[in-house]
């Protein structure tokens, strides 16, 4: 028979073991998912698929279709020249699909005597090769550096992960305005806000730090944002406009999700933003 004492002992160390085996497999459970996020981290940060629309489906009737060197690849878009005297728009798009998706966007652009460049990125759907935040910051730079060659004023709308490229070519070159819509404060900032439990500063690759490239934006800024966006919280567009050395407006939308800004009539916003700074 054993004795009380002996049971007791028995017991905690029972216990003990049961503890620490539990701690062991929430420990590989834990590393299994930082694991899974980092080596499939670029498969959850962008969604580049889809169609490519073609030109000749649009009502871009004067626009032309480019293909830019750029990196170890070439970047395809569109160019439209801009009416005489006025600007030209280089759009930085979002982290789906193909920049052929907004050509509703374009087009209105066009119809007010602006001229536009819009392209996908390097491995999105017009664009063959891979995507990581060097390349698409070469080829951000490559698009911009081809339109300062066409001779008219530039101005810079960024959207979403668009406003990350859009921000710092801002820093990096001169341009008249930068639009950024729907921005993030940095990409890691929204990972962490969405995976509070990872360690997404250690491990994430593609961590666009808006909040550092803003500081070097001459540039006036506008941001707009949305309070019901729940892909990129509203703070981070606040916080953002924060930092820009030289804030024009924020154009924060009660109600209006990520996707909803075009609807709600940022362009309304857009347009006298360029105008002012296009008359300093």
């Amino acid at each position: 028979m054993w004795s009380a004492r002996r049971i007791s002992r028995f017991a905690v160390t029972l216990l003990r073991r049961i503890l620490i085996a539990v701690l062991v497999l929430v420990a590989l459970g834990y590393g299994g998912v930082v694991g899974y996020m980092y080596f499939n981290q670029r498969a959850l940060q962008y969604a580049a698929t889809g169609p490519v629309i073609p030109l000749a489906e649009t009502r871009l009737t004067a626009a032309k279709d480019i293909a830019l060197p750029s990196g170890d690849g070439t970047i395809n878009g569109w160019y439209q020249e801009p009416r005489s005297g006025m600007p030209v728009i280089i759009y930085y798009k979002g982290n789906s699909k193909s920049f052929s998706e907004e050509h509703e966007r374009y087009e209105t652009f066009v119809a007010e005597g602006y001229g536009f460049l819009a392209f996908d990125y390097r491995g999105f759907p017009a664009s063959p090769g891979t995507i990581s935040q060097d390349n698409i910051l070469t080829d951000s730079l490559t698009a911009f550096d081809w339109a300062a060659e066409q001779g008219a004023p530039l101005l810079i709308w960024g959207r979403s992960l668009g406003s990350g490229p859009a921000t710092f070519v801002g820093s990096q070159r001169d341009a008249q305005a930068l639009l950024l819509e729907t921005p993030f404060l940095s990409a890691v900032t929204v990972a962490g806000e969405r995976y509070p439990y990872l360690p997404v500063t250690l491990v994430m690759q593609d961590q666009f730090p808006n909040n550092d490239w803003i500081r070097s934006v001459e540039e006036p800024v506008l941001v707009a944002h949305g309070t019901a966006d729940t892909t990129i919280e509203v703070t981070n567009g606040e916080r953002l406009y924060a930092l820009a050395p030289n804030p024009d407006t924020v154009w924060i939308v009660p109600g209006a999700g990520h996707s909803d800004l075009w609807a709600a009539g940022i362009w309304d916003q857009a347009k006298p933003f360029f105008e002012r700074a296009l008359s300093r």
